[in-house]
């Protein structure tokens, strides 16, 4: 399958079940709304980053990827850029990161996006419950 080239690709993932696991889904929702008109533009949420979607990473000019963070402080925002990982993961399951996808972009398809950053938010709860915590809610 060839895909059309993409100016600005978003990926995001989380599961709206798990509390602040939601916001990529909820972000991805945001975006939709106020971009998905715009030429060139492509939203994707998922629950897991999958190695399927490195064709579609292969395919961008540039890929924002969507994630929660239990490493940083709850209710944070933080934009990174991200490199392509050193090798392709030796497990290849069905969840990887940002450095993982982009390696395989690069690897199977022989391209990688111009720039690619990772946005997260940290997380204060992944319980099991639709809704945000009080600090990624603020």
């Amino acid at each position: 399958m060839t895909l059309t080239p993409t100016r600005c690709l978003v990926l995001a993932c989380g599961n709206t079940l798990r509390e602040d696991d939601g916001i990529g889904p909820f972000l991805a929702q945001w975006a939709e709304e106020r971009f998905a008109a715009e030429p060139g533009v492509r939203i994707v949420s998922s629950h897991q980053w999958t190695p399927e979607l490195s064709e579609e990473i292969a395919a961008a000019d540039s890929v924002l990827f969507v994630d929660c963070s239990i490493n940083a402080a709850p209710g944070s925002v933080t934009l990174r850029d991200v490199e392509a990982a050193a090798e392709i993961p030796r497990m290849m399951t069905h969840h990887l990161d940002a450095a993982g996808l982009l390696i395989l972009a690069s690897e199977y398809f022989g391209k990688q996006p111009r720039t690619a950053q990772l946005l997260t938010i940290g997380a204060a709860s992944l319980e099991l419950r639709e809704g945000f915590s009080p600090a990624v809610e603020a």
